[in-house]
């Protein structure tokens, strides 16, 4: 239990929830439990823990949004 609150307030950055009205906090902590469960999905699938997984996807993101500026750019 104590890895799964790690997580949800490390990976899916739950503490840092700029929502202000309730309905929107609710949204938030709801998001932020999905994001656990399908990473704790892909964990059991590629066996490696939530931080490996976490920055695999960080820096595919990074990738793509660098190869999509190179894009426009390009434009």
């Amino acid at each position: 239990m104590e890895f799964f609150h790690k997580s949800l307030k490390s990976n899916a950055v739950l503490a840092k929830s700029p929502a202000r009205h309730i309905v929107s906090q609710s949204n938030h902590i709801f998001s932020s439990i999905i994001a656990v469960f399908k990473m704790e999905c892909l964990k059991i699938s590629n066996h490696i823990n939530h931080f490996i997984l976490r920055s695999k996807l960080y820096l595919k993101t990074i990738k793509t949004a660098f190869y999509e500026l190179q894009i426009l750019k390009a434009v």
